[in-house]
């Protein structure tokens, strides 16, 4: 019998949490996800995604149905990223003049952008989604950075706080399952 989780109503990152929790007391299966919003239903396909789920969406009444089929052929083991993981928690380097850390904040993505080594991941949190929305200094940095490989992802919660989420410019928005995710799983955590 098939499993539904009626997640309407939850905030992130509850959505992804109790489907995570389902698939991780089964070996193999089967559930539907229904949400009730964009935002938990592109968390809920990126989980499906990540794990190497099967997962179909379909909507009705503004109402999405996220059909994730699990087989035992997947391996649930944590894959350790060797590459760096960069949090971003504001829209300045450093305490002190904020002028100062605007400059510093341009100038680190610049270099970075310009640099061999780089991230797997810039993770956007509270002013740090400043960053990524249309009108800031660093977008052209970004962008680059985006090229070259390097995922960028803002907090959603972070965007709805500013107004900010229909100003994304660059990247996916994610929320903060994802984001202890990607901390746990990455061998070097670089907090800004």
């Amino acid at each position: 019998m098939e499993k539904i989780i009626d997640c309407s109503g939850l905030k992130c990152p509850e959505p992804v949490i109790r489907t995570k929790h389902f698939f991780d007391s089964i070996e193999q299966g089967e559930a539907t996800i229904i949400v009730d919003n964009d935002v938990a239903k592109n968390n809920i396909s990126k989980f499906s995604k990540n794990n190497g789920f099967k997962y179909s969406i379909s909507s009705k009444n503004n109402m999405f149905y996220i059909k994730i089929i699990k087989d035992n052929c997947q391996c649930d083991s944590i894959k350790t990223n060797e590459k760096p993981l960069i949090v971003i928690s504001s829209d300045k380097l450093g305490n002190g003049n904020d002028e100062l850390g605007i400059t510093l904040m341009k100038s680190y993505l610049y270099a970075l952008s310009e640099n061999d080594t780089l991230p797997s991941d810039l993770i956007f949190l509270n002013g740090g989604v400043k960053l990524t929305s249309h009108g800031s200094e660093c977008l052209k940095s970004i962008l680059s950075l985006k090229d070259k490989g390097v995922n960028i992802l803002s907090c959603g919660t972070c965007l709805d706080f500013y107004n900010l989420k229909d100003k994304l410019a660059v990247g996916e928005i994610t929320n903060m399952y994802t984001i202890a995710e990607k901390m746990n799983s990455a061998s070097n955590t670089i907090k800004l």
